[in-house]
């Protein structure tokens, strides 16, 4: 493997572990400098969390851009180097109000899987393109994974130690990347930056008028609405209808993230050459709803936790569809066109947690009409009827690239 395609890796990796690198400490974290209780520090995790996820909405398409027309390598170093600074000020963070201004900040650096996917776009054929998507994909789900581990064991040393660790991981892939990541955007391409296109819908809007990218953009969220029917309701789901413990629980979610880490690192090389990439949409789509269907109305935990790596298999569908999309936008657009998808994926884990935990709740009220907690993965089933139906509704036209 390239050194410089190592450092992307371990970037998203890092943006990944960020997350629930921490997750294990806020509770005593935010009871620690807010005081309150339980259900005060829950209300307050939400904001940071919410906060988080609304900024790499917004700056998905910013930070892509920007590499479209500085470059990907200032981009990437610049974002570790204020990523890595933020974590030290959270890490010495007195009131919730630098916890906020952390997470908001936090949330920016952490777009930066737009200009990562851009990168690996630029290195890569448009046939190597796909498979090279999965890897970015992997290193999310390995991220994923370690994360909550890691969080959990340094929450022993104390509920700062968490962030003195993530500021180090990301000022030693500074260094890294320093060394090994050489530019891939050709100043003579260099697109000047345009504010109209540089926000989420400027930038959908652009892309969408691109022949078959608008259908492939729709598809790529609602997965993502769907996909976040995991971190979302899981924890919920699993203790309501299975009774399970929360290292249960953990053990679950972990098995899933080794498993997406897996099929997109590796089963996706495989479905690409076997399906090519509009065969492994369609197959990943059928497999997806076949998966939430079982897991709404299975009232076995054993075989729900055999379906759960399962369900990973999934996963093949966003690299695939990134793959499809690259070869429609020319090479000096690869930056927006990521930073779009990075909005694309933020805005729906907005809005699908507050879908999802609704549906879980009224379906599980003593007052609920029907006794029903697979409420939320049977609509995220039917979210993935209506993406195959999208799919399916019109045949690609003739690849075309346009600037």
């Amino acid at each position: 493997m390239r050194p410089a395609v190592l450092f992307i890796m371990l970037t998203v990796m890092i943006d990944a572990m960020g997350i629930g690198l921490m997750v294990p400490v806020m509770p005593d974290l935010i009871r620690e400098v807010n005081g309150g209780g339980l259900s005060d520090a829950a209300l307050w995790g939400g904001v940071l969390a919410t906060s988080f996820a609304v900024m790499q909405f917004l700056f998905g398409p910013v930070l892509g851009g920007l590499s479209d027309r500085f470059g990907r390598r200032p981009v990437l170093l610049t974002s570790l180097v204020v990523m890595g600074a933020d974590y030290i000020v959270m890490a010495l963070a007195g009131s919730i109000w630098l916890l906020l201004a952390g997470r908001i900040v936090g949330g920016i650096t952490a777009a930066t899987q737009a200009t990562a996917s851009a990168y690996m776009a630029d290195i890569s054929t448009p046939a190597e393109r796909t498979k090279n998507f999965g890897l970015v994909g992997a290193s999310f789900g390995m991220g994923f994974v370690l994360g909550p581990i890691m969080g959990g064991f340094l929450a022993e040393y104390g509920t700062r130690a968490p962030f003195w660790a993530a500021a180090c991981l990301a000022f030693a892939n500074v260094a890294l990347g320093w060394m090994v990541l050489k530019e891939t955007l050709d100043p003579a391409s260099a697109r000047p930056f345009d504010w109209r296109r540089a926000n989420p819908f400027g930038a959908v809007r652009h892309l969408g008028a691109l022949p078959g990218v608008r259908r492939l953009l729709t598809i790529y969220f609602l997965y993502f609405v769907a996909f976040s029917v995991y971190p979302s309701v899981w924890a919920y789901f699993g203790q309501e209808r299975f009774d399970w413990s929360p290292s249960v629980i953990g053990m679950s979610l972990a098995l899933f993230g080794a498993t997406m880490a897996l099929v997109q690192a590796g089963i996706i090389r495989l479905a690409i050459n076997r399906f090519g990439e509009r065969g492994t949409v369609f197959a990943g789509l059928l497999f997806a709803i076949s998966t939430y269907v079982s897991i709404a109305f299975i009232t076995s935990g054993t075989i729900t936790l055999i379906l759960t790596p399962l369900a990973a298999l999934a996963g093949v569908i966003p690299p695939a569809l990134q793959g499809i999309m690259s070869q429609r936008v020319a090479d000096n657009a690869q930056g927006e066109l990521q930073g779009a998808l990075t909005s694309a994926s933020s805005l729906a884990m907005i809005l699908s947690p507050l879908v999802m935990t609704a549906s879980f709740a009224q379906f599980t009220s003593p007052t609920a009409p029907v006794y029903f907690p697979g409420a939320p993965f049977a609509i995220a089933a039917a979210l993935m009827v209506v993406a195959l139906v999208v799919f399916v509704s019109k045949r690609p036209l003739a690849r075309r690239r346009v600037t």
